[in-house]
This record gives C-alpha cells, sequence and structure tokens, in this order.
C-alpha cells in the first residue's frame, strides 16, 4: 500500500475530508500536526515520516519552514518550498505570473510611505493596498482617496512589522462583484466557483461571507489557470481569476487551497481528486 503523511497546524474541513477520501481511496495517509514536531536537518525524516508529505498548514510560515525541513531531508513536498515561498508572498507571486507573460493588475511596491504616495499617484485612485504575505482577505483595504492612504500608511507602518514597510499596491479593478476559483489538482482543472462578495463588502473572500456558486469556465479561461498555476510550480493549488472590462486576470495563487466553497457548491469531491493525484505522485 502506497502512502504519504499530511501535515497541518489544524484539522479543518479540508483536512477531515482528505483523511476520509483517503481512508475510501484505500490510501494510507498518516497525518501530523506541525504544532508538536521539534525537527531538526539530522533527524532521518524520511524513515519517521516516509517520502512524501502532503503540506496543509495554514499559517505560512510554519508551512514554509517545514517543507525546507522536510525537502532537506529527502522527502518530496506538495507543494513544494519554492512554491509555498512563491505564493504565499503576494508580490513574488505578481513578478513570477508577470515574468510567464500572463494577464495581472497593474502593481507597484514602495519601501516608504512617501514613495507609496508617489506610486499610487501613478497608478491612479482607486487602488487596493495588500500585505505582501496574508490570507482571508485580512489588512487588505480598498483606497480611494489620498488623506485615507496616508492614514493607513501611516498606520501600517506604525505597526513595526519589517514586512508591513513593504507596500505592495494594486490597482482597482471594476470587475461584477464576484471573482473566480479555480483549483488546479497535478495539472488538471477539478473544480471552478465564483465568489460573490456579500453585500456591503467588496472583497469576495468566503472568510468574509462571500457567497460561493458553481462557475463553468471557457476553454481559455480554463487554460489561464492552468498556465498560473504551472507558472509557480502549483500541484494542488486555488487560483484566482478577476473579471475586468477588457480581460480575465490572475489575482492570486493560492498553496494551501481551502476547498470547502467548491466542494459544497459544485458537488464535486475536491478531496477525493487530491488523494487520487497524491497517490498517483506515491508510486513514481
Amino acid at each position: 500500500m502506497s502512502e504519504a503523511v499530511m501535515f497541518y497546524d489544524r484539522l479543518r474541513w479540508e483536512e477531515k475530508e482528505l483523511m476520509k477520501a483517503a481512508e475510501k481511496e484505500g490510501f494510507k495517509l498518516k497525518v501530523a500536526d506541525t504544532k508538536s514536531l521539534h525537527l531538526n536537518p539530522s533527524q532521518r525524516l524520511n524513515e519517521e515520516f516516509g517520502s512524501l508529505a502532503l503540506q496543509r498548514c495554514i499559517s505560512h510560515y510554519r508551512g514554509l519552514y517545514l517543507s525546507a525541513l522536510l525537502e532537506t531531508a529527502g522527502l518530496r513536498v506538495i507543494n513544494s518550498f519554492k512554491t509555498t515561498h512563491i505564493c504565499g508572498d503576494k508580490l513574488l507571486t505578481s513578478l513570477t505570473l508577470f515574468k510567464a507573460g500572463l494577464p495581472i493588475p497593474r502593481f507597484a511596491v514602495a519601501f516608504t510611505s512617501e514613495a507609496a504616495i508617489k506610486a499610487i499617484e501613478k497608478l491612479g485612485l482607486p487602488v487596493v493596498f495588500k500585505p505582501v504575505v496574508g490570507s482571508h482577505g485580512r489588512f487588505v483595504s480598498m483606497v480611494n482617496d489620498m488623506s485615507l492612504a496616508r492614514s493607513l500608511l501611516e498606520h501600517i507602518e506604525a505597526l513595526g512589522n519589517g514586512l508591513h514597510r513593504v507596500h505592495y499596491i494594486q490597482e482597482y479593478i471594476d470587475k461584477p462583484s464576484r471573482d473566480i476559483r479555480v483549483v488546479v489538482v497535478g495539472g488538471e482543472v477539478v473544480a471552478s466557483i465564483y465568489r460573490y462578495a456579500p453585500d456591503g463588502e467588496w472583497r469576495t473572500n468566503v472568510a468574509v461571507g462571500g457567497r460561493a456558486e458553481p462557475c463553468k469556465l471557457p476553454p481559455e479561461v480554463e487554460e489561464l489557470a492552468l498556465r498560473a498555476a504551472e507558472a509557480v510550480g502549483g500541484e494542488v493549488v486555488g487560483v484566482d481569476l478577476m473579471e475586468s472590462k477588457e480581460e480575465v486576470l490572475v489575482n492570486e495563487v493560492n498553496p494551501t487551497v481551502e476547498f470547502k466553497g467548491a466542494s459544497l457548491s459544485t458537488g464535486i469531491d475536491v478531496a477525493l481528486k487530491v488523494i487520487k493525484y497524491v497517490k498517483e505522485v506515491a508510486k513514481k
């Protein structure tokens, strides 16, 4: 029987479904709570955990450094350290997608408040402030006047974290009150949904009350999602797309994709798709 180990730091709906799917598929999926681990590079981690790991940590840095340790010990990690590093950082993601020639929103980066103001003036209001590392729409702000921009920048820099002084500023895309989440597993689109923003909210994240509905992708949009996943080396990822008036843009790629909304709204067993892919990798 082939096997793998799933690392997590919180058992969410997705991780529980992955465990159920593994049992259904007859695949041995060991689980390990990352919070209880203490690791060092001289440990024989492949003897303890096997040769294949599915990394499902919510914490970006916990999952990132865990992946580095596991790969150093010779384990194959899904998603890899490189993919997690790129996708967990909005600037690195944007640069990677830009280099791959994919359509993305215009953005600028500044390292001081003064430079950020100049970047906003060049991009043109409204803009969106995003932390370079973060999820679920936290600390994401739409800015539609310069006084608000200056106030936000002052508060952001007062937080004292060096990452908060890297100002990632993205053009605001005039789009329907929704985005598209595409779940890609092993180079295949397995599910796609619209995520609608709740009343009075411009962010579409399910974490802030967004509503999920099935979405049938045109072939060219499906190809765009696959190209985005390939650009970052993603094996199991969520690609987030936005519909501008002119074209569909790639916004972000999520390396520890939440797929509850996609599964429940489409009826597709995404967890089973993931486990079948992991099982195929384990055979190689």
